[in-house]
């Protein structure tokens, strides 16, 4: 007995706010209310979106916001695989015999030949024929650079055999020369073309150097040219059939102001025309050490369990792996760890995590920050590592900047105890000021006294100072102002 799949179809209306969503908002709409509507085989299964909208592309952005942000959060907590739609002509067979039953289609009965004579074809076979023999359709590539003393630009245009055109304007932010942006537009259009999986291509040039050293015809003496030409040649060997061919300038006028508008400004150029900018030559070699590893990291048991199954011995270790790898997930053959708030993070190992936590430690834009905003950075950089916080206050103490500046605490460990007997502090000051216009008793001088921890003051008037009076007229004086001894 065969088993039954069940099918489910989800329908809702748009209300009046939502119909004005953009045409990728409506779609991630309808996902997210799918989802919502079959939560427990979201849950259970791994769940495949075949669609020809970039909604990966939209959804794994970090500077979305708003409800695309809301929804992409709500749909991370999925397992979902977005995948390209594959041809209608399926769709369109189906269709076909929905609408006419084969029980309603009259079988033609096929056509009699005399003996001796030859088969003479259908027009329906002469036209498989010419279907099954034709190639795949040519895509035309037009491309043109400039370059002068205000910059360097290069513009593209693909035209689809249908006719449909797709333009592009590449600013070059480096210093070149005008063969050198030619090729570096012809660079830049044969790479699109490969990112849209074109088997065969025409590519029109008004440069005639270029089109003459690509076909052979004139030979490159100066090294960036012979450069050019060899990633050129690369990129051609990409292609089933791939032709340069050469065009007056007059036949690439498009091209060629989208090449002298692109190092201008980009806001001059309208919605359709998609723009970039291409910060090092094609040809630049980048010097790469090779790094000894021991192939050995945190990730390899996660990742032999999700791609090959394989578990430790032990029965414990064995149920912990188990339960580790639910948290992680495999893309592009690379471990992700999953995240509900967000975006997947990358798994990285310990060494590429000491260079990332000194990167945004101490790099160019480097704040010499603590251990929790680096892991944070780090986390927000979509990067992840066991222990992050452990190992970014490991690197931290290693930077002699942030322990020279790094703000010193001045509270003491302790709290401070209040004293509150003044009996320690209890000191008098004393001075004589005068003389004065003598007063009553021929007084003319003053003996002022001030306590140090309470502020008070004393004073007695005398005629003529003495060492004798002036002791025992501050002992009576201070004796009687204070409970205790005092110290003068």
């Amino acid at each position: 007995m065969e088993a039954q799949i069940p099918i489910y179809f989800v329908s809702r209306t748009l209300k009046v706010p939502e119909e004005r969503y953009s045409p990728i908002e409506k779609l991630v709409l309808s996902l997210v209310y799918t989802a919502r509507k079959l939560r427990r085989y979201f849950q259970a299964h791994e769940v495949q979106v075949l669609t020809d909208k970039p909604l990966q592309r939209i959804l794994m952005k970090l500077e979305i916001y708003g409800r695309l942000a809301k929804w992409a959060i709500e749909l991370g907590e999925y397992s979902i695989e977005y995948k390209p739609r594959t041809a209608f002509k399926g769709q369109v067979i189906a269709d076909f015999l929905t609408e006419a039953p084969t029980s309603e289609i009259e079988e033609v009965p096929p056509r009699e030949t005399p003996e001796g004579s030859e088969k003479v074809p259908s027009p329906g076979d002469t036209e498989v024929k010419h279907l099954k023999d034709q190639n795949e359709p040519v895509l035309n590539l037009h491309t043109d650079g400039a370059s002068n003393e205000d910059g360097s630009g290069a513009g593209l245009i693909l035209v689809s055999p249908e006719g449909t055109e797709f333009m592009y304007a590449i600013r070059l932010s480096f210093a070149s020369t005008n063969n050198e942006a030619e090729y570096e537009a012809l660079l830049a259009g044969l790479r699109v073309a490969q990112k849209m999986s074109v088997k065969r291509i025409q590519a029109h040039v008004d440069s005639l150097l270029v089109s003459n050293q690509v076909n052979g015809d004139y030979e490159a003496n100066d090294h960036k040219m012979i450069e050019y030409l060899k990633k050129t040649k690369e990129l051609l060997q990409g292609f089933q059939e791939a032709k340069v061919i050469h065009i007056p300038r007059g036949q690439n006028k498009k091209a060629d102001a989208l090449s002298k508008l692109a190092y201008v400004a980009f806001d001059h150029l309208a919605k359709e025309v998609r723009v970039d900018t291409i910060e090092q030559p094609s040809i630049l070699k980048r010097t790469i050490g090779n790094v000894e590893t021991s192939g050995y990291s945190w990730m390899t048991p996660i990742i032999r369990y999700l791609q090959e199954g394989i578990v430790p011995e032990g029965k414990q270790e064995a149920r912990r792996l188990r339960i580790k790898a639910l948290q992680y997930e495999m893309i592009n053959d690379a471990l992700y760890r999953k995240s509900y708030l967000g975006p997947s993070l990358k798994c990285i190992d310990y060494e590429e995590a000491e260079y990332i936590i000194r990167e945004i430690h101490e790099g160019i834009c480097g704040m010499h920050m603590g251990a929790k905003m680096v892991a944070a950075r780090a986390m927000r950089a979509s990067y992840y590592w066991p222990a992050m916080f452990q190992s970014a206050l490991r690197e931290i103490r290693k930077c002699d900047s942030f322990q020279i500046y790094a703000p010193v605490t001045r509270k003491p460990k302790l709290n401070p105890v209040p004293v509150s007997s003044s009996w320690p502090f209890r000191k008098w000051g004393i001075d004589i000021v005068g003389p004065f216009p003598e007063g009553s008793g021929k007084a003319k001088f003053l003996v002022v006294a001030i306590d140090y921890f309470s502020k008070w003051v004393e004073a007695k008037p005398l005629a003529t100072i003495t060492g004798n009076r002036s002791k025992s007229l501050c002992g009576r004086t201070l004796c009687v102002a204070s409970e205790y001894p005092t110290p003068l």
